[in-house]
């Protein structure tokens, strides 16, 4: 397993709000910026080459990079996620528990960067935590945002955008001692993917492999899994958003229901919404020049 310390040849390290982080950019320096947030657990590579190379090619300055805990970001060792339980009797009861950190630090780290960057204002486009990144970032600091592309994600509102029970189980059940913790990511994400655009178990075991040889940190997951389910509501934030906003979402997404795209839009009236038949908690390929169309359509729009 690659030393989290390793350097790659494109990417490069800055600190950001106190912790250092791991990025990667592409294109024209001279081009608008465009932010890329990653879901939970997502290493900057999870979002496709292909991908960056259309957004390129449509006039962004494409930055990715690695959330806290995961990749070659900082990790946030020593610091203990709290239990299912525990997170259970706060959303339930409103018993008190300690959190590492909310999304709002990562909402901070994300300007953070911007800032270490010299970067005044950007597109923030996040998928899945990512979009609930996003949104965070658009309402905490409005000033810096140019749009906002939230990807299939939710804003937190009770019953939202809450993912199947088999998935749910399986997102946070121990990995069978039958089983390499690879082989447990493959199933995990062939359960959510895309019903019709279908990938096969070793296009899904590559992508795992790569992402495993160049970070694996579990107790991150865990810990970002905590910020994303202890976070409040942004429903009451979301209505005052005025910039120009795109959401997409996919119809048959097991992790985080449609249901979640929908609010999303019910806060956002001005939002342009599309959702995708047949695609679920991942970014097809053969869709990827649709949301790069989609993306710019939104960046260069006046509403």
């Amino acid at each position: 397993m690659a030393d989290d310390t390793d350097q790659e040849a494109d990417t490069k390290f800055v600190t950001a709000n106190g912790i250092r982080m791991a990025y990667r950019e592409h294109g024209n320096a001279d081009d608008p910026v465009l932010m890329l947030v990653a879901g939970i657990y997502n290493q900057l590579i999870r979002w496709p080459d292909e991908l960056i190379d259309l957004l390129v090619e449509r006039g962004f300055r494409v930055i990715r990079f690695d959330n806290r805990d995961i990749g070659l970001t900082e990790k946030m060792a020593g610091q203990k996620a709290p239990s299912v339980i525990r997170i259970t009797m706060k959303l339930l009861f409103g018993v008190p528990v300690n959190v590492p950190y909310s999304l709002d630090d990562m909402a901070k780290d994300t300007v953070g960067l911007m800032d270490s960057l010299e970067i005044d204002k950007a597109h923030i486009v996040g998928m899945s935590m990512g979009g609930m990144i996003a949104q965070l970032v658009t309402i905490l600091f409005p000033e810096r945002v140019l749009s906002l592309t939230s990807i299939m994600s939710t804003t937190g509102a009770f019953g939202k955008g809450k993912a199947s029970l088999q998935v749910a189980r399986q997102m946070v059940a121990p990995i069978p001692k039958n089983r390499t913790a690879l082989e447990n990511s493959v199933i995990t994400r062939q359960m959510f993917g895309s019903p019709a655009y279908p990938q096969t178990d070793a296009e899904v075991t590559a992508s795992v492999a790569e992402e495993f040889k160049r970070s694996s940190n579990p107790a991150g997951y865990l810990r970002q899994m905590a910020a994303v389910r202890l976070a409040p509501s942004r429903n009451e934030q979301l209505k005052k958003v005025i910039v120009p906003t795109l959401i997409m979402h996919g119809n048959q997404d097991l992790l985080v229901n449609i249901s979640g795209g929908v609010e999303t839009k019910k806060c956002i009236r001005h939002a342009k919404f599309v959702r995708f038949e047949g695609m679920g908690h991942n970014l097809p390929r053969v869709l990827l020049p649709k949301f790069a169309d989609l993306i710019k359509d939104i960046a260069v729009s006046k509403d």
